[in-house]
């Protein structure tokens, strides 16, 4: 379940979140389905200054991810409900996962009660680090294979590089299986 998010500051809870979205893949990259959501802040949510400074530099995705927002309480509901008609157990997969996951489990905790992954989760960064036999900071999204990557945007939007890194990831385990984690041959 590849998920991204959108934010106005780094801190669940004291920041919010302002877009959701999840892309739920099979491991050979058949996309079974998407979820998106705006969100409207919490009350006891303020926005992180440096982050609406940031946001300043990108209106497209800002005014994407306010668009027809809705409650948390609605929002994540219908996405519980979306996950829990998907086949299998979810697997949230996100990069960076350790600022993605801890948003959408508060809010899951907050507003729906239930959180369907539980602590499955992939960071895909930490898995690039296995794979390659790298270091953490030696596994950039840019010192990554090529082959790993499709021909996808990146715009901030939450759906589009939810899409864009659930790609990426079936590239990864494609790799992993079968062939060497540069894009060549079979692996040893």
């Amino acid at each position: 379940m590849s998920t991204d998010i959108e934010t106005d500051g780094p801190v669940p809870g004291r920041n919010a979140m302002l877009s959701i979205a999840s892309a739920a893949f099979t491991a050979d990259k058949h996309l079974l389905g998407v979820f998106t959501a705006n969100l409207t802040s919490p009350p006891e949510c303020s926005p992180d200054p440096a982050t609406l400074r940031w946001w300043r530099t990108q209106p497209e995705a800002w005014a994407a991810c306010r668009h027809e927002s809705e409650a948390p309480e609605i929002a994540m509901v219908r996405y519980v409900d979306w996950l829990k008609c998907l086949p299998g157990r979810p697997v949230f997969v996100a990069y960076p996962a350790a600022f993605d996951f801890p948003f959408v489990q508060w809010y899951l905790a907050r507003y729906a009660t239930e959180n369907p992954f539980g602590y499955a989760v992939v960071d895909i960064r930490s898995y690039a680090m296995g794979m390659l036999g790298r270091t953490y900071r030696a596994c950039r999204r840019d010192a990554l294979p090529e082959a790993w990557f499709d021909p996808l945007p990146h715009t901030h939007v939450a759906l589009d590089d939810a899409i864009e890194q659930g790609h990426w990831f079936c590239n990864m385990l494609r790799a992993q299986a079968g062939a060497n984690p540069e894009g060549g041959g079979p692996s040893r």
